[in-house]
Parts: structure tokens; sequence; C-alpha cells
């Protein structure tokens, strides 16, 4: 088989972002956004998903931290769909259900080529820290967009905004590792290609 392995690169007046992932990784991870929350999560992404992550970024933070957000987001979903290729043999779906404490969070991903984000997740908090949640639901969805597929987050309850983010980030990992593992040789769709 060959090396399911991509890095994008993306520069822009706002952002300089280099993403590396192996789908077929130890959940590896080197991870410098400038946004020590974010490269947080993402470590919880690489360790649970298995991927082995690279990203470096930089990005305008005296503005805010959005715009690097986002365009890791994009450049993230990007290499998932350029290490993936044309799907051939790929489990297609995941899901996952992950605790943290008092929160829980459900994740279902489907690797369609189609993209849309179901977000229904109620913070306690507007920041963690200095970084603002909204931040995450941009995130998620720009990652749906740019890696073309169907995301869908609910987290039921939690009270610990932390938790809830942590949980979110754990659980999406979990669902793209069920999602890229091999199981066949065929494009897992009636229609023959995804």
């Amino acid at each position: 088989m060959e090396a399911r392995t991509a890095e994008i690169k993306r520069k822009t007046k706002e952002t300089d972002i280099k993403v590396s992932v192996n789908l077929d990784g130890m959940g590896k991870y080197e991870i410098d956004t400038g946004i020590g929350f974010l490269d947080h999560m993402l470590t919880h992404l690489s360790k649970h998903s298995r991927i082995d992550l690279i990203i470096k970024a930089k990005g305008d933070l005296e503005v805010d931290a959005h715009h690097t957000v986002e365009d890791v987001a994009i450049c993230l979903g990007e290499a998932l769909a350029k290490a993936i290729g044309d799907k051939r043999g790929i489990s297609r779906y995941g899901h996952s259900s992950v605790p943290m404490e008092d929160a829980l969070a459900n994740i279902a991903i489907d690797l369609s080529g189609r993209a849309f984000c179901v977000y229904n997740v109620d913070y306690r908090t507007d920041k963690i820290g200095d970084f603002d949640v909204e931040c995450i639901e941009e995130m998620l969805r720009a990652f749906s967009n740019t890696a073309k597929c169907n995301l869908h987050i609910n987290v039921p309850y939690g009270t610990n905004s932390h938790h809830i983010a942590e949980a979110v980030y754990k659980a999406l990992g979990q669902a793209i590792a069920q999602a890229v593992k091999i199981v066949g040789t065929d494009i897992p769709s009636t229609k023959g290609i995804l």
C-alpha cells in the first residue's frame, strides 16, 4: 500500500502554515501554532487518531487567534483529504463518544466527499484562558469544508468549558481513526466513487 501521507502549505497576508500528516502513524506530534490552547487540543487530536501530525503556524496573533485557527483547520482538512486519496478501502465512517469528567462529546464523521457540519455545543464561558471558544466551531467547520466530510458534533452536557473542548477533540480523533482505517479494497460507496 502507498504511504498515506500529505503535506500542505498555505501562506497569506495573515498566516504562514505548514501541515504534514501520516494517517498510518502512531499519534506522534510536533505542533506549534503560537496558540497554547489550540496546540493542546491538536495534540489530543493526533494522539487519539494515531495520526502523526506536524503543524507549524505563524499568524497575526496581534489581531486575534481567528485567522490562525481557521487557516490551520483549512490545511488540516486539505492534508487529510489528500492523504486519503480516492478513499479505496477505507471504513469511511467513524463515531466516538468520549467523556471528560463532567462533559460528554459525541462525534460522527463520514468521509463522503460532501461537506456538512452540525455543531451542537454549549460552552459555559466565552473563553478558555485567553482563547475564544467560538474559534472551535470555526475550526471544525473549516476542517469539515476542506476535508469534504460530514461532521456531527454533539455535546449533551458539560459544565467546564475546557473539559467540553477536550472531549470534542479526543472524540474527533477517535472518530477519524475509525473512518480512515483500511478495511477492504473497494471504494465504500454503491456509486463506486466518493
